[in-house]
């Protein structure tokens, strides 16, 4: 009997000792190899679908507009371009806050839920005012822009060792609520995919130029 209730006192300490060892595991603020590999290659893929229609395409096309209120190629990359410098800032000013206790609470499920709808180019939103394109640039102004922008993002995904999840920033749209930077940043990429699917949405216009 003292046999089997040592058995029981082993097993319970150390189930214990895994289910703590798992929280821990679970609690760990860094952005993994898997997470930064990930967002590396969404920020190279992205760029690059972006970069071809910006390069590839006549000034006619790049200028038509599907109708008077909708965006044209040009002025979607433009958005692109000034979007980026917008959440890169928002990566920097989660930085620069102190660190969030309850990050792994407050942020759970984000990453999932902005890949679903961002990436998926569900609901819509209303830019906001600084980040609604002028049209005014000229391509290769926007694509030096761009290429600088993009530049950094990777300059600072690539060697960044802060822990990312720790840090947080409310975002302005209520639906979703507090995110931390490594989902600031993945969410770069993840509108850059959104708007690339906004772009094909124009090319595919029945009276989209033919060059």
């Amino acid at each position: 009997m003292k046999s089997l209730k040592g058995t029981i006192r082993l097993l319970l300490v150390l189930c214990i000792g895994f289910a703590c060892h798992t929280t821990l595991a679970s609690e760990d603020p860094q952005m993994t190899a898997e997470e930064r590999a990930k967002v590396i290659k969404l920020l190279n893929e992205s760029s690059k679908q972006t970069l071809e229609a910006l390069e590839s395409l006549s000034e006619e096309q790049l200028r038509f507009k599907p109708a008077p209120e909708r965006w044209s190629v040009i002025e979607v990359a433009e958005h692109i371009m000034m979007a980026e410098g917008l959440l890169f800032g928002a990566v920097q000013g989660a930085l620069a806050a102190k660190p969030n206790p309850d990050w792994e609470a407050k942020t759970k499920g984000k990453t999932e839920f902005l890949e679903d709808v961002l990436a998926g180019r569900k609901g819509r939103a209303q830019a906001p005012e600084n980040i609604v394109p002028t049209g005014k640039l000229s391509r290769e102004e926007l694509v030096k822009k761009f290429k600088d922008a993009r530049a950094r993002t990777l300059k600072f995904t690539e060697e960044t060792k802060v822990p990312l999840k720790a840090q947080t920033l409310d975002h302005p749209f209520p639906v979703f609520g507090t995110l931390n930077a490594y989902q600031w940043l993945i969410y770069i990429p993840l509108h850059n995919i959104r708007h690339n699917k906004q772009i094909e949405e124009v090319k595919a216009s029945p009276n989209f130029p033919k060059k």
